[in-house]
């Protein structure tokens, strides 16, 4: 466990660097470290995943105590003597959460976020997180949240032990209100808001309505995440561990299993449609609330240098993966979107890939626009669906001691 020593800490009041300038625009999420979707977090040698993770050039990961053991297997990662002796502390962003505790229990008191910190950095041997967002905040009241804003930023410019403070959740309505409030009540925005299952290939809202009202709340960095919709966009549909608590309808999912038999006719996996649709997109209409920061994965990039994309932000996803395989995947499909970018073509040559990769990966743009938009008359009525999150009936039960 970390002992937490101030002079190994930063203390200002807020950091001088907007996060837009800094965060890498792909974040490595360990959602899938948990038993919500996979049966034993501990069989998927997390330790060479994270290791190969920060191999292939990703220098951002996020997490939550929320999520089951991600946080102590997360920093058995970062923290393995051959990851250490390769990479320092400041060589990567590690973004977490606070406020859920269990599926029923929040806790947004300022004491239980101060221990929620000060655990958080003890799990991952750490003295401080560069972003901590307030997790799901629609299942509190928006004064609690509030309070818990502003505790994030009492130890941000007091302790030192966090750089950015956020908000994370479903409903974009509850999002973007907060944002607002928070901006005309504290009169500072808020540096960062994750949305998750709002940018993906059955929920465009994120691009078409969250983008404008966050951005005009000052948000700095809009991040999206679960961009398979919590894993319904499957072929095979929700994995076995999700059967029993993924908030959406039968009609939905049945909806989108249509798709995946027409992705089928295709020779197409609708996973690997859903992930690269949503990354292509929000790349680019996520560019106003995105990130200057290293796309990495591979690439060569000189920091100061805008070379992809006329020099515009990229819009910022976290994207999970359980296997080496599926992080190896997950990274190609990456790259060939940053190859199809403007200024991509110098970025694939100087990185010595295929010569007319951007060519390909242009073509390649084309081709899923098309059959994204054929998946989606199959989605019909579900489209832009949103489930309602809390639940009916939800009721917060009290942190045991």
């Amino acid at each position: 466990m970390a002992t937490f020593n101030p002079s190994t800490v930063h203390n200002s009041s807020h950091p001088k660097k907007p996060l837009s300038s800094i965060l890498p625009p792909l974040i490595f999420g360990t959602g899938t470290f948990n038993i919500q979707f996979n049966k034993d977090p501990y069989a998927l040698n997390t330790k060479n995943l994270v290791y190969q993770t920060l191999d292939h050039g990703v220098r951002s990961f996020d997490t939550s105590p929320y999520y089951g053991p991600a946080e102590v297997l997360l920093g058995e990662g970062l923290n393995a003597p051959e990851a250490r002796e390769r990479w320092k502390r400041e060589d990567y962003f590690i973004l977490t959460k606070c406020g859920r505790i269990e599926n029923e229990t929040f806790d947004y008191s300022p004491t239980w976020i101060r221990q929620s910190v000060a655990h958080s950095c003890e799990r991952m041997n750490t003295d401080y997180l560069d972003v901590v967002y307030c997790h799901d905040v629609e299942f509190v009241g928006e004064d609690e949240v509030i309070g818990a804003v502003k505790e994030l930023r009492r130890i941000r410019d007091e302790e030192g032990r966090v750089r950015y403070v956020g908000i994370s959740g479903y409903p974009l309505d509850v999002l973007c209100r907060l944002a607002e409030r928070i901006q005309k009540e504290t009169a500072e925005p808020l540096d960062i808001v994750q949305s998750y299952g709002n940018l993906t290939l059955q929920n465009t809202r994120l691009a078409t309505e969250g983008v404008p009202r966050l951005k005009a709340a000052g948000v700095d960095v809009v991040t999206t995440a679960s961009l398979l919709g919590l894993g319904l966009l499957r072929n095979e549909g929700l994995p076995e561990n999700a059967l029993a608590w993924h908030p959406s309808p039968t009609g939905m999912r049945e909806a989108v299993q249509r798709a995946a038999e027409f992705c089928k006719s295709y020779d197409e996996k609708l996973e690997t449609l859903a992930i690269r649709y949503a990354v292509e997109e929000w790349v680019v209409k996520g560019s106003e609330v995105g990130s200057l920061g290293d796309p990495s994965a591979g690439i060569e990039w000189k920091p100061g240098e805008n070379v992809l994309n006329d020099g515009k932000r990229l819009g910022v996803a976290v994207i999970g993966a359980s296997t080496i395989y599926e992080l190896k995947h997950a990274l190609a499909l990456w790259r060939s979107v940053l190859d199809g970018l403007d200024g991509g073509q110098d970025i694939a040559t100087k990185a010595g890939r295929w010569k007319r990769s951007h060519e390909w990966s242009l073509n390649r743009r084309q081709a899923t626009k098309m059959l994204a938009e054929a998946v989606q008359e199959c989605i019909g009525e579900w489209m832009n669906y949103s489930w309602t999150s809390p639940p009916s009936g939800f009721a917060n039960k009290p942190r045991a001691e």
